[in-house]
């Protein structure tokens, strides 16, 4: 634990001010997605039938757009970053290695770019965290007033 507490200090001291808007973008980002997958939830339905997913995991249709949408917002809010990250990797790792791998990477119809973005960004702030512009940051100062 004291190494955790170690890495998370350090972050705080040395988090660059632009990441705040790249965790900010990367919530947007999630919160789109989740639109347009409630929008049009037969693409995402199709998407999920086409990929290697086994047809017992219907229920993803209505799961992973609020997933997108709870998630990004609390990215945003950087409140619990690290436990709305841990929530969304199941996902964009079943987006990147069963859905989107299985279509042309290189069409204009392809997310495989964008889902391969959004992971990598999420694995950093998995290790970075909120950062000093956080409602983690604020309540973790508040709690030790």
């Amino acid at each position: 634990m004291n190494y955790l507490q170690q890495i998370d200090g350090w972050s705080i001291k040395h988090h660059p001010k632009w990441l705040v808007v790249l965790r900010v973008l990367l919530g947007l980002g999630l919160i789109v997605k989740g639109i347009q997958f409630i929008k049009n939830a037969t693409v995402l339905e199709q998407m999920i039938t086409q990929s290697s997913v086994s047809q017992n995991f219907s229920w993803l249709n209505t799961f992973i757009p609020w997933l997108h949408l709870f998630g990004g917002s609390m990215l945003i809010a950087g409140l619990f970053t690290r436990l709305s990250v841990l929530i969304q990797l199941p996902v964009l790792f079943g987006a990147v290695f069963f859905v989107n791998s299985t279509n042309n990477i290189f069409s204009g119809e392809s997310d495989f770019l964008f889902s391969i973005i959004v992971l990598l960004l999420l694995l950093f702030f998995l290790i970075e965290g909120g950062g000093p512009f956080s409602l983690d940051n604020a309540l973790r100062r508040h709690k030790k007033n």
